[in-house]
C-alpha cells in the first residue's frame, strides 16, 4: 500500500505545515507578551490581508477532503456534472465581491451573526451564530474528517482504525490553528493551495497519460455510448436530479449561504486590508474555481474508462449483494493514487489530500472560536479582557473537534459524499440566503422579517430534511434536494417580504452603512485603475464562464 519514500513525503509535508503555523503562532505570541493580547489580530489577522492571500485561502478552505474524495467519485459515477458546483460558485463569488464584502468591512463587523444583529436585531444574531456554529462542525470539520480518515485508513491500514487517524490529523491542525489564530490559519493554506493544486494536476495528468490521452477519452466515451458524461447541463428529468434548471435555480440558494454568509468562509474577507482586496480576493477565487472540473472531478472520470478497458482493478470496491455486483465508489481516488502512481508521487498527492483536510479543519475551527468568543461569550461577559476572548475562542476550537469526530459515524451513511454534504446544506441554507440577500439588497427589511423567516425557515427545512429521511416514499423526497432549496427559499422570501409589508408602521429605519440604496449603489465606489478594477474583472470573469459552459453544454 505504501513505501518508506511514500511515508517520507507525507511527513516532510506534515512537519513544514506544522513548523510554519506554529511560526507564526509564536511570532504572535511574542508580540502578544509585549503589546498584550489583541482579539482583533487573533480572529481577523489585524485587517492585514491582501488580495492573493484571501483569494487562495478562500479556496483552500472550499477544497476539503470531502472535494478531492468526493469530486473524484462523481467523476466516476457520472462524468463532469457535478462540476456545476464548482463553476457555478463563479456567480455567487462575484456577488460576494460586488454587494456582500464591502458592507461587511464599512459597518465594520467582526463576524457575520454581527451583521445581522446591526442591520435586523440580537435575536437573529444569536439564530445565526447557532446555524453557524451547526455547521462548522458538521459540515465543514465532519465531512472532512469522515473523508480525510478513510483515505489515510486506506494507504496506512497499519492505523487499523479510523479515528487513530482522524484524531491525529486533529491533534496537528489544532496545535497550530489554537495557538496562531486567522493569520497562521492563511498562511499555511497558501502553501497547502501550491501543494493541493500540484498533487491533483499530478493524478489528472498521469491518469490522461495511462488512458491514452484526452483523443482516446473521446473515443471510448463514444464506443461505449456516453458522450453525456462530458456534459455539463443535463435534460429534464436526468435520474441524477441535478438537470439544467435545479441547478440553476438551486445551486445560487447554496451558494449564497456558502460563499457570502458562511463564517469559515467569508472569515477571510473580513480580514482583508480594504474593500478593494476584498473584492480581488474573492474574484481571485473565483478565477480558481475553472481548475477543480479537470483536476478534481475529471480523474474520476478518467478512472471509469480505466475500469472499463481493464486499466484499472476497482475489485476491492465491489461487493455482491443478491447476485449483482455493487460498486462503492468512494475510495475510488484513492484507488487511482494506489494503482497509477509511484513511489513518492503517492506520497505527495497524499500530501495534497492532507493539506485539503488541514486548511479546511483549519479555517472552520477558527470561525468557530470567533462565533463562540464574540457572539456569545461577549455577550454574557461585557467586561472581558481581549486574553479572555481568546482564551475561550480557544477552548471553544478544541471542543468543536471532539464534537466532530464524534459525528464522523452519523455522515457516512450517506452513499455519495458530496450529494450527502449538499443535501443538508438544501435544507439549512434557504433562510440564511434569504435574510442576507434581502437585508443587503432591500433597506426597508424589517427586524420582525428577519426573525421570523429564520426561525420559521429553518425549521421548515429541519422539517422536510427529517421527514424524507423518515418516510422515504412521500412526495417531497421525489423533489431533487437542488430544486427542494429553491422552493424553500421562495416561501422565506414570500415570507420576509410579506412580513415586512406588513409590519413597516414603527419600524427602525435601516442604517446605510448595512444595506444598499440600491444594487447600482455598489458598483459605484472606486476600483483600482484599468483590468484591475473589480467591475471589469467581474465582467471578463462572467464572460469566461458563458464561454466554458457554452463548451462543455
Amino acid at each position: 500500500m505504501h513505501s518508506y519514500l511514500d511515508l517520507f513525503v507525507i511527513a516532510g509535508y506534515l512537519v513544514t505545515v506544522v513548523a510554519l503555523g506554529l511560526a507564526v503562532s509564536i511570532r504572535g505570541k511574542k508580540r502578544a507578551a509585549k503589546h498584550g493580547e489583541d482579539a482583533e489580530g487573533y480572529f481577523l489577522a489585524g485587517h492585514s490581508l491582501n488580495w492573493p492571500i484571501i483569494g487562495m485561502a478562500l479556496f483552500a478552505t472550499n477544497i476539503s477532503c470531502v472535494h478531492l474524495v468526493s469530486l473524484a467519485q462523481a467523476g466516476f459515477d457520472s462524468g463532469l456534472l457535478i462540476g456545476n458546483f464548482e463553476w457555478m460558485a463563479a456567480l455567487t463569488l462575484i456577488l460576494l465581491a460586488l454587494f456582500f464584502a464591502p458592507i461587511y468591512l464599512r459597518s465594520g463587523v467582526t463576524t457575520l451573526p454581527d451583521y445581522l444583529e446591526k442591520r435586523y436585531d440580537r435575536c437573529c444574531r444569536d439564530w445565526l451564530t447557532i446555524l453557524s456554529i451547526a455547521s462548522a462542525v458538521i459540515v465543514h470539520i465532519g465531512f472532512a474528517f469522515l473523508t480525510g480518515g478513510r483515505m489515510i485508513t486506506y494507504f496506512i491500514p497499519d492505523l487499523g482504525n479510523i479515528y487513530v487517524a482522524i484524531i491525529f490529523i486533529a491533534a496537528l491542525t489544532g496545535v497550530y490553528t489554537i495557538v496562531g489564530g486567522l493569520i497562521a490559519v492563511v498562511v499555511t493554506e497558501t502553501l497547502q493551495t501550491v501543494v493541493l493544486l500540484v498533487g491533483s494536476t499530478i493524478i489528472t495528468l498521469v491518469a490522461l497519460y495511462q488512458l491514452g490521452g484526452v483523443d482516446v477519452l473521446m473515443t471510448k466515451l463514444s464506443e461505449l455510448n456516453e458522450m453525456e458524461r462530458l456534459s455539463m447541463l443535463r435534460p429534464a428529468g436526468d435520474p441524477s436530479g441535478l438537470s439544467w434548471y435545479a441547478v440553476l435555480l438551486g445551486y445560487p440558494v447554496l451558494g449564497i449561504w456558502y460563499w457570502c454568509a458562511d463564517q469559515t468562509i467569508v472569515q477571510r474577507v473580513l480580514g482583508a486590508k480594504d474593500a478593494n482586496h476584498a473584492r480581488t480576493g474573492a474574484l481571485f477565487c473565483a478565477i480558481l474555481k475553472i481548475f477543480p472540473v479537470f483536476i478534481f472531478v475529471l480523474p474520476g472520470l478518467v478512472a471509469y474508462l480505466l475500469y472499463k478497458s481493464g486499466g484499472l482493478d476497482i475489485s476491492a470496491l465491489q461487493t455482491v449483494q443478491d447476485g449483482k455486483v455493487m460498486t462503492d465508489s468512494k475510495d475510488v481516488l484513492a484507488v487511482m493514487i494506489e494503482q497509477l502512481l509511484p513511489s513518492g508521487l503517492r506520497g505527495l498527492v497524499m500530501a495534497a489530500l492532507l493539506a485539503a483536510l488541514m486548511s479546511t479543519v483549519a479555517g472552520a475551527l477558527n470561525s468557530i472560536s470567533t462565533l463562540v468568543s464574540y457572539d456569545l461569550y461577549a455577550r454574557f461577559a461585557p467586561g472581558r479582557t481581549d486574553r479572555q476572548l481568546v482564551a475561550v475562542g480557544r477552548i471553544a476550537a478544541g471542543a468543536a473537534l471532539l464534537i466532530s469526530i464524534c459525528l464522523v459515524p452519523l455522515l457516512d451513511m450517506y452513499d455519495s459524499l458530496f450529494v450527502g454534504l449538499n443535501d443538508i446544506i438544501a435544507h439549512l441554507a434557504p433562510s440564511v440566503t434569504c435574510v442576507f440577500l434581502i437585508g443587503v439588497l432591500l433597506p426597508s427589511a424589517t427586524a420582525l422579517s428577519a426573525r421570523w423567516t429564520l426561525w420559521i425557515g429553518s425549521a421548515l427545512g429541519v422539517g422536510v430534511f427529517v421527514f424524507n429521511k423518515l418516510v422515504p416514499g412521500n412526495p417531497l423526497a421525489a423533489i431533487p434536494f437542488m430544486l427542494m432549496a429553491f422552493l424553500l427559499l421562495v416561501v422565506c422570501v414570500i415570507l420576509q417580504i410579506s412580513l415586512t409589508l406588513l409590519a413597516r408602521t414603527g419600524a427602525v429605519a435601516c442604517d446605510e452603512r448595512f444595506a444598499w440604496s440600491s444594487p447600482m449603489q455598489a458598483l459605484r465606489d472606486i476600483g483600482w485603475p484599468g483590468l484591475a478594477d473589480y467591475r471589469v474583472l467581474s465582467a471578463l470573469l462572467l464572460l469566461l464562464y458563458i464561454l466554458l459552459y457554452w463548451y462543455f453544454a
